[in-house]
């Protein structure tokens, strides 16, 4: 008998069986697609040659996070690759405002007025960092405060409304560059805690940057199986989990998975009835002949690319898609171009580009043509570049990846209490009734992103667990 099995080979999955794994566990892992990486992929969606992230491309939260620090997985291939800015947000007259690694060099970018306003939000965080991000990517039934001061403090600023926070700032860049850091978890800018999810990114980007991963996000995937695999763990692809019953015989059962699949394969009813998805998202990859031409220098070279005229057009957009159950007329997006720091990703001039907008949750139209206009708002000549396109609407989104429920991508809903509660009110939120069965997606705490802490966090719940049996 095995003494745990891992339904699903995402970056949750793999890292949870790899911490079991480390202290002796063994652990076997099922996954119903034929590769590893769940939202972590790769692959050649346009054309030879193009090598395209359908889900994850850039990692603020994955080279932060100090479940992947822990591990070795630079021996199994992983490379952090860094562009020369983390971040760009461009304006329609050609400036841009910008999140470096440098907190000066970002104050500046918004200009004299709100330069000192940034410098007071971040500065007292960036020392003590390292401890910080442990602690609120943990729960203190996993791992106890190491600073708890610093912690509350954070708190403090970032569990308001992000429009609380950016209340500070005088002029328009600042606060639309922070209501873009919001946007990537499709959170309407007036909602709680939003604060903290701009702050964590920009902290993010100031203590390691915003990296890809060299090769494509699935190098992430390959060095967490690899990693698995030398310590004695199993991985079996092409095997689809309908059932307990489908699974070899285990002391622990643990799911990377949606709650609502989790329920319908254990039987737990409507145990997670009230777990909300947020709204969805329409992505498109692109293979270009060129670089995108951005009219602002600094999108020239920047990793991420934010796209909203002004914080105004940025919650005009997230609320048409989370509250108001429509596609928005000049989308919120969020592109990122992977190879203007890695040239393996597509052949000797030629670039891969990365985009999404926000949509209702199910939605089944076409945004192509809305996001392209809003791409030539900023980078004039953009479709004269493009040689392929693949598009993906929440249909196909939920058929590549059976987590991102009606196409969304975070697995659940940040917004409201959970944010912090997911997937329902529980001191242990990766337990669930039957105390051999756990849940480790991204629908637990810490929430979305490719950082590998749900899976950490789960995996300590199953050891003790473990130990007691």
């Amino acid at each position: 008998m095995l003494d745990a099995v891992l339904v699903g080979a995402g970056p949750n999955g793999l890292t949870a069986a790899v911490e079991l794994a480390r202290r002796g566990f063994s652990v076997a892992v099922f996954e119903a697609r034929d590769t590893v990486g769940g939202g972590a992929r790769t692959e050649e969606l346009t054309l030879p040659g193009f090598r395209h992230d359908p889900c994850a491309a850039a990692h603020p939260l994955g080279v932060n996070s100090p479940a992947f620090r822990a591990l070795p997985l630079e021996r199994y291939g992983l490379e952090w690759l860094h562009p020369e800015l983390p971040m760009a947000h461009p304006f329609t007259d050609g400036s841009a405002a910008v999140l470096s690694r440098s907190v000066a060099e970002t104050a500046a970018s918004f200009g004299p007025r709100d330069a000192g306003a940034y410098r007071r939000l971040v500065e007292p965080f960036l020392p003590k960092w390292d401890t910080l991000v442990r602690d609120f990517m943990s729960l203190p039934s996993t791992a106890l405060p190491r600073d708890p001061v610093t912690l509350a403090r954070f708190g403090l600023a970032g569990l308001p409304p992000s429009t609380w926070l950016t209340s500070r700032f005088r002029d328009e860049r600042a606060k639309t560059l922070f209501a873009g850091l919001v946007g990537h978890v499709m959170a309407p800018l007036s909602g709680f805690a939003t604060g903290a999810i701009g702050l964590v990114f920009a902290l993010a980007a100031h203590a390691r940057g915003w990296p890809v991963a060299r090769g494509g996000s699935q190098s992430i995937s390959d060095a967490l199986a690899a990693y698995l695999k030398d310590l004695g763990g199993e991985i079996h692809t092409d095997y689809e989990v309908k059932r307990l019953d489908d699974l070899p015989p285990a002391r622990a059962y643990v799911f990377d998975t949606s709650p609502t699949a989790l329920a319908k394969i254990a039987g737990f009813g409507d145990h997670y009835a009230n777990y909300r998805y947020g709204p969805g998202v329409f992505k498109v990859d692109y293979a270009l002949d060129g670089p995108v031409p951005w009219t602002a220098k600094e999108a020239r070279t920047a990793g991420t690319v934010q796209i909203g005229a002004d914080s105004r057009e940025i919650n005009t957009a997230l609320r048409a898609a989370s509250r108001e159950n429509r596609a928005p007329d000049r989308p919120f997006m969020i592109t990122v171009q992977p190879s203007v720091v890695d040239p393996t990703r597509a052949p000797a001039g030629k670039h891969v580009f990365w985009a999404y907008g926000h949509v209702p949750s199910g939605w089944t139209g076409d945004l192509t043509d809305a996001l392209e206009r809003q791409l030539e708002r900023f980078a004039p000549g953009f479709r004269d570049r493009v040689l392929a396109r693949a598009t993906a609407g929440p249909p196909e989104l939920a058929a590549r990846n059976a987590n991102y429920v009606g196409g969304d991508i975070g697995s659940g809903a940040v917004s409201g209490l959970q944010i912090l509660l997911r997937p329902k009110l529980s001191f242990s939120p990766y337990g669930t009734p039957h105390p051999a069965v756990f849940i480790c997606s991204s629908s637990t705490p810490p929430g979305p992103g490719v950082h590998g802490m749900s899976g950490h966090n789960a995996a300590k719940a199953v050891w003790r667990r473990l130990r007691q049996a």
